[in-house]
This record gives structure tokens, sequence and C-alpha cells, in this order.
């Protein structure tokens, strides 16, 4: 794929780049080890000034860059707005929280014969970030605040139709005030991943994509012997008990699918509603989908953008007529829009098989799909045979479904009467093929990060037989 900005309400393509030549690629990665060596001894105060003045940066920028996001990959510019908002929240939630997060941790020393014993989290060094188009600010955002708080520097490579995203993200930390270097966007194409991450000075990855991307992640990585966070896709289940609060659930479950044009790891795709309540809320669900509006995403008026590229346009197309051809049944929706540019119309389906090509995998875009259950039993065990475990959804008020929900659903996230998000205050990831390791929270900031055993002995002979003999035992 080019490196270019191509409008996808319009297929205008608007500015291209060229990748980084291998000197251009090899003076960076030089830089950003060299900027480690330095940054390491940083203070987390210090840092976590550095942070809060750069959320004041995407502060004093919300509107350009907002128009920016909107431009490259179609989100709406509501949402854009909000987008920029969450990421200066995450910004300010680690310099607030992050020095805490990072003091000693100390353990029983008289337990293993010490004058001292604690854990400090240092530091592993130059991470690169290999991040997705959908939320091109916030999902690097969330690697890059706990990642710098903790000490480490961040090399991106951001997916190919984002690049003025991307090369924005490198301008917040310049004009936050951190060390040169600390933060670099690299301008390369997948194939050069392989490349930068078996490089020596490279310690760490985390990638936000596809399966078939964190396998081939991981096995680099794991080559290498280098630690790595993969949050790759989900296909989330919504599940609705005869106790919900149907409206509310039919309003909540259209915003959980068509959030950012139906393109999101954590939108719900896969609905399950009981039986005994199964008619009113297909009403009320297809009302409510049926009623948003389409159209130019710069609008104010508009809910539903454009998928952000024409392949991903077509990917979608080709799971509803597949699905419509093996007998499933169009409730609203169900076409392309008839306008230049990459659009879908929202839709509902119902009557899902396991024939059909949507049944196990993601559709990243505005398509809801829809079963009937007899029991929560039967909802979970569907939900439960995905190769997916990202986020999932349960509305009911009877405390014992809540209860089995959380107990047994294969995922990384539950969400009871709510739809799955992400906050700087919990940890984001997910199960199965949906990924590990965590993001967010002082896990998330962890993850890259040694933790270090600090032992200190006193002076006495007693502490120095005691050392001797655990270590004997050992």
């Amino acid at each position: 794929m080019a490196i270019a900005t191509i409008n996808p309400a319009t297929g205008e393509t608007l500015k291209t780049y060229e990748p980084l030549t291998d000197e251009a690629l090899e003076d960076r990665i030089a830089r950003a080890a060299q900027a480690f060596a330095r940054y390491r001894l940083t203070t987390p105060q210090q840092r976590a000034g550095w942070l809060t003045a750069a959320a004041d940066v995407l502060d004093a920028d919300t509107d350009g860059v907002a128009e920016l996001m909107t431009t490259e990959m179609g989100k709406t510019l509501a949402s854009a707005k909000a987008e920029v908002g969450k990421c200066a929240k995450a910004l300010r939630w680690y310099a607030e929280h992050g020095p805490a997060l990072l003091e000693p941790e100390p353990k029983d020393a008289a337990a293993v014969g010490a004058e001292q014993a604690y854990v400090v989290h240092q530091p592993l060094g130059v991470v690169l970030a290999i991040m997705p188009w959908n939320f091109p600010l916030w999902q690097a955002m969330r690697f890059a605040a706990p990642a710098l708080m903790a000490g480490n520097v961040g090399l991106l490579k951001h997916a190919s139709n984002v690049p003025q995203t991307a090369l924005y993200l490198e301008e917040i930390f310049r004009k936050a005030g951190f060390p040169d270097d600390v933060f670099q966007t690299l301008l390369i194409g997948s194939g050069t991943i392989e490349q930068v991450l078996r490089d020596d000075r490279v310690a760490a990855a985390t990638l936000t994509g596809s399966a078939p991307a964190g396998q081939s992640v991981a096995s680099i990585a794991g080559d290498a012997l280098k630690p790595t966070v993969l949050e790759l896709g989900g296909s989330d289940p919504f599940i609705v008990m005869p106790s919900a609060h149907l409206d509310r659930a039919a309003e909540v479950a259209v915003t959980a699918r068509n959030q950012n044009n139906g393109q999101s790891c954590i939108a719900a795709k896969r609905f399950f509603v009981h039986r005994d309540v199964a008619e009113e809320f297909t009403r009320l669900f297809a009302e409510k989908i049926g009623a948003l509006t389409v159209g130019d995403p710069m609008d104010e008026g508009t809910q539903i953008g454009p998928l952000a590229t024409e392949s991903g346009r077509d990917d979608v197309e080709e799971y509803v007529e597949d699905a419509v051809a093996k007998g499933a049944q169009v409730l609203v929706g169900g076409k392309r829009v008839d306008r230049p540019g990459w659009f879908f119309e929202p839709t509902l389906l119902s009557g899902i098989t396991p024939e059909m090509d949507l049944y196990l995998e993601e559709v990243f875009g505005p398509v809801a799909a829809m079963w009937t259950v007899d029991s929560l039993e039967e909802a979970i065990e569907i939900a439960n045979s995905h190769p997916y475990g990202l986020g999932s959804n349960l509305w009911s008020e009877d405390a014992d479904e809540r209860a089995r929900f959380i107990r047994d659903i294969a995922s990384g996230m539950a969400f009871v009467n709510g739809m799955t998000t992400s906050y700087p205050d919990l940890p984001f990831g997910g199960v199965k093929q949906s990924g590990y390791g965590r993001e967010l929270t002082g896990l998330g900031m962890r993850e890259f990060t040694n933790a270090k055993t600090v032992w200190i002995g006193g002076p006495s002979s007693e502490q120095a037989e005691r050392s001797t003999a655990g270590s004997a035992a050992e």
C-alpha cells in the first residue's frame, strides 16, 4: 500500500509520501537508541511535566487535528474531536498517576534475610509501535503515554493511509518539550517491519491490528527473544436478557456497533437476544439503525461516514452478500451507498448460521449480526465458540445472570449494562486470537519495563548465613 492520504469520502488522493531510505531509517534508529541512553535517566516527575505539556498541545490543536483525522480515514468530525480529548485525558492520567506507579515496591525484607528488599520498574529501551488507522491518534497514544512515562522511547510505524496523523504524533511530543528523538515516526512500508524489529537496538514491540499481523510480529519477536503486546481483532458479543431495559439497550447497541463507522475492534458485532424479548428488541434496534444519517463526515449532522478504504468497503459488501446468499435476512440496509466515496449502509442481519463467512470473521464496518437464543447459557456458548475474545456486553438486571456472564464469558473485558470502551483507569486487552498483554493503567505501563528485584543485605553474620543457606537451597 502506498503511503498516502486518500479522502475516503471522495476517493481523492490528497498527498503522497516516499518511504524512508535505508540510510534514513538507520539514522532514526540510531538516534532513538542515543535518546534512550539519556532519557532513561530523567525522573518520573520530569516526564510527567512533559506529558502534561503534550496534553496542552492537543487541547490547542483539537480542531485542526480532528479535521485531519476525518480527512484521512473518514470518521465523523464529532468523533474525531472526542478522540483528541481522550488522548489528552490519557496523557494527564499518566502524568498524575505515573510517578506513584513507578515507585519502588517494598517487599518483606526479613522473610528473605535482607536489610532491604524491593522491586523497581525500569524501562526496556526503544519500543516499536505498529499501529492501525481506525483510531489513528488514540491507539498510538495509549502506547505512547505509558511507554514515555516509564522512560522508554518510541518508534511509530503507523498505517500507510494516515501518514499526516502519524507525523503529527511526532510533532506533539516535540512541541511539548520532550528531549529530541524520544518519539519518532517512521514512514515505512510493512515489509520493513521485520528489519526494524530484529535490530538489536530495538528492545520490544507492540501491535494493534489483525490476527495475521500479530502472528507475524510475534513470530519475529519470539525468534529475537523480544517481548510484545498484541491487541488484535474482536467480534464482541452483546447479550440482551428479558430483564434488560430494552429501549436503552437498543440505543446503546446502535452506538456500540456503529461507532467509528463500524470500524472498531471493540465494537459489538454479534447480538444475542433472548427469545422472550427478541421481537421487541429487534423492532427497536432496526428503527434506530434505520434512522442513522449517512453522509459527509465533516457535516455536524452526519452519524455514519465512509469506510476508510475502498477495499474495506468491498470486504463488508462481500460478507453481507455471502450471508444473504446463504439465507440471512436483511432487516435494515445491506448495500453500498450510491455516491462518491466508500460508504456502506448501516445494516442489520438476522438468521445467521455457521456456513456464513461472517460467522467467524470480524466484519469491519456498520453491519450487526443478530441471533435469537433461549438462554444465557446458549448465548455464552455461541459467543465463546468464536476465535476472538476482546470485549463483551451483557444487558440484564438479574444478579445471578451477571455473575454467570462475568465468570463464563471468554473475553478480556466484560461490560454489564454498557458498551465496551477504554479508559486509562482500566486494563485493555483480550484473550484467544484477540492477542495478549494489556494496555493502559499501571499494567500497560509495566508491559515494557524490567521488574528488577533488589536485595540489600546487612553487615551482620546472621544475614550472610541466611543468604548462603538460601542460595544452597536453590
